[in-house]
C-alpha cells in the first residue's frame, strides 16, 4: 500500500476538496436574467449581440459576465466587468505559489484596471491589457503568454536583435514553464479600484500563500479611474447653494 507524507495527504485533501466544490465557486443570481443588447464587433465593425449577466462570486462581489458573437465574421469575445463601484482604496494581492495543481486551478479575477506582475521573469501587464478577465491562475497565463507573441512578432523573428528575441523568448518560455509545472513564482495583482480578486482555497479560513493589502490611491491612479475631480461628499450641500 502507497504511503504519503503529511504535506502530500494535505495537499490531496485539498485537492479533492476543491474537486468537489469547484462547481459552486460561482454562484449565479438566479433573479439576474440574461440582458441581450446590440453592440459593435470589435473585429469587423458590424452589428454584433452582447449577452450579459449578473453573477456572485463567494467570498466577493457582485459581477458582470459580458459574452460578444458577431454573425457576419465569427468573432467571439467575453468580459467581465464589476457589478459595484469603485472601492475606498487600492487593493495589491499577492499569491506565493507552493503546489502547481491547486495554484493553477485557482479561480482569478482581473478587472479592465488591474495590472498583472510576475517579478521572476520580469513581466507586468499594465492595467487595460486583457481587458476584464474571469477564468483560473493557468488561463490568465496562458492568455499573457499569447498576449506577448501577438503583439511581439518580430520580437521571436530573425528580424530582431539576438538579444531582444533571446529576452523576449525566455520570458515566454518562463511563463510556459509555469503552466506545465515545471516553475513556482509569485504573482502580484494591482487593481487601484480594488475589483480584483484571486480565489482563497482555504476559505473561509485565511490563505497563508495569500496576501492582499490596501493602499491609498495616488493622484494619477484617481485621474486614470476619472475620479480625481469628483465631489463625494457635501455634495447636496452645495447644490442646494
Amino acid at each position: 500500500m502507497r504511503t504519503y507524507s503529511a504535506s502530500q495527504t494535505l495537499k490531496k485533501t485539498l485537492r479533492t476538496k476543491r474537486r468537489k466544490r469547484k462547481t459552486h465557486q460561482v454562484v449565479q443570481n438566479e433573479e439576474s436574467e440574461v440582458i441581450t443588447f446590440d453592440a459593435m464587433c470589435n473585429a469587423c465593425g458590424k452589428e454584433a449581440v452582447c449577452n450579459m449577466k449578473e453573477v456572485q462570486i463567494p467570498f466577493f462581489k457582485k459581477i458582470l459576465l459580458m459574452a460578444n458573437i458577431c454573425d457576419h465574421c465569427g468573432f467571439k469575445d467575453t468580459e467581465v466587468k464589476s457589478a459595484g463601484g469603485i472601492s475606498e482604496k487600492g487593493q495589491r494581492i499577492t499569491l506565493k505559489m507552493t503546489d502547481s495543481d491547486m495554484d493553477l486551478d485557482r479561480d482569478i479575477l482581473k478587472s479592465e484596471t488591474a495590472s498583472v506582475n510576475i517579478p521572476e521573469l520580469d513581466v507586468q501587464l499594465t492595467c487595460g491589457a486583457l481587458g476584464g478577465r474571469f477564468t483560473t491562475i493557468e488561463g490568465l497565463l496562458n492568455q499573457v503568454k499569447d498576449q506577448l507573441e501577438s503583439i511581439n512578432p518580430f520580437t521571436l523573428g530573425d528580424s530582431s536583435s539576438e538579444s531582444s528575441a533571446g529576452k523576449m523568448s525566455a520570458v515566454i518560455q518562463g511563463i510556459q514553464d509555469i503552466i506545465d509545472h515545471k516553475k513556482l513564482v509569485e504573482l502580484i495583482v494591482e487593481d487601484a479600484a480594488g475589483n480584483s480578486y484571486i480565489q482563497n482555497v482555504y476559505a473561509p479560513d485565511d490563505d497563508p500563500n495569500l496576501t492582499i493589502e490596501e493602499y491609498e490611491r495616488s493622484a494619477e491612479d484617481n485621474d486614470n479611474l476619472g475620479i480625481a475631480d469628483m465631489k463625494t461628499e457635501d455634495y447636496e450641500d452645495d447644490e442646494a447653494s
